[in-house]
């Protein structure tokens, strides 16, 4: 499987020592299999120096070797774990996970429910007919010593 990564460095030996905390689905190393969403995330960095859109083949076999959840839409699951991760609560021990960005839309539907302005039915109601852009979140160095390899790495 070919993932993506936008950054504003060459990673070639990615680390999941150096994501920040209470992110989406956990701390990890982000990739998606979306080229278009990871150009649009090197955009951000484009807007103070440079930007790179690093690729890289992640053996198939790390989905049957390893623990793995995988979200197909923007559920009531999802949103939980989400929350979990989010919040610092999650104590969950998968090695990957797949599911939906928190996009600029998809955040603002969150923080209202996080903000109780909101119901969880009003928040699902409001995510129910959005099309996930897919993010994998790797959160184990195991997966990526033995089943991520580094392609290449191209300047925006």
């Amino acid at each position: 499987m070919i993932l993506y990564h936008g950054s504003p460095a060459i990673v070639s030996a990615p680390d999941v020592f150096r994501s920040r905390d209470c992110v989406d689905l956990g701390k990890g190393f982000y990739a998606t299999p979306l080229r278009e969403r990871a150009v649009h995330w090197c955009q951000r960095f484009m807007r103070t120096g440079a930007a790179y859109l690093n690729v890289y083949d992640l053996d198939e076999q790390a989905f049957s070797r390893f623990s793995v959840l995988q979200f197909e839409s923007y559920s009531e699951p999802w949103l939980d774990f989400v929350m979990s991760c989010r919040s610092g609560q999650d104590q969950s021990s998968y090695d990957l996970v797949m599911g939906g960005v928190v996009d600029d839309w998809i955040f603002n539907t969150i923080e209202l429910f996080l903000e109780g302005l909101i119901s969880k039915r009003e928040a699902l109601n409001r995510l129910m007919f959005e099309k996930p852009n897919c993010q994998l979140c790797i959160r184990n160095q195991t997966v990526i010593d033995e089943c991520l390899h580094f392609v290449e790495s191209e300047q925006m």
